[in-house]
């Protein structure tokens, strides 16, 4: 059985445990997710602006979704996001990319390898961190992006990095 590519941010990140008490619960987990995500698409970067855009499209995200609750203040976006499993929310992510990637033909994915400013620590004795993005040119978007050991790679099959080859440290 072949499972369809979906673009749908609900379909993809419902399965995210939501770790909020039951009975303070005023927005669904999956609405959260779905104003962040526009929200960070649109150019917000910080809680406060998710919440002014949330605001400014209310009537469309309470079409889409029914929000019975108006839109999440920021702190209710700081809190769930601090309180949620970052790596499954990173894999649920990764799996709605990918999707949408297969739903675009003849893609060309760019893949960079950069090494972060700063980021060499000689008190502690740790490296420099390098990090590898794919960038899909027909999305305009960042696919993923990982973390290797060290400048010394080679390209290696990683499947859960948006199901491109990516460039891997030994």
């Amino acid at each position: 059985m072949t499972v369809t590519p979906t673009a749908s941010i609900i379909h993809h990140f419902s399965t995210i445990a939501d770790p909020r008490v039951d009975r303070r619960k005023k927005h669904q987990l999956t609405d959260i997710f779905f104003i962040t995500l526009c929200a960070t698409i649109c150019g917000a970067d910080n809680w406060v602006a998710i919440e002014k855009f949330g605001k400014a499209k209310e009537s469309w995200f309470t079409e889409q979704l029914g929000l019975e609750n108006g839109i999440p203040s920021h702190d209710t976006l700081g809190a769930v996001f601090a309180a949620i499993d970052t790596e499954q929310f990173s894999q649920c992510f990764s799996n709605w990319v990918a999707d949408l990637a297969d739903l675009v033909e003849e893609d060309i994915i760019a893949m960079d390898g950069k090494c972060l400013r700063r980021s060499i620590d000689k008190a502690s004795n740790k490296s420099a961190i390098y990090m590898v993005s794919a960038w899909s040119r027909k999305n305009s978007l960042v696919l993923g992006q990982a973390k290797v050991d060290d400048k010394s790679m080679k390209l290696r099959p990683y499947p859960n990095f948006c199901r491109v080859w990516i460039l891997q440290a030994l």
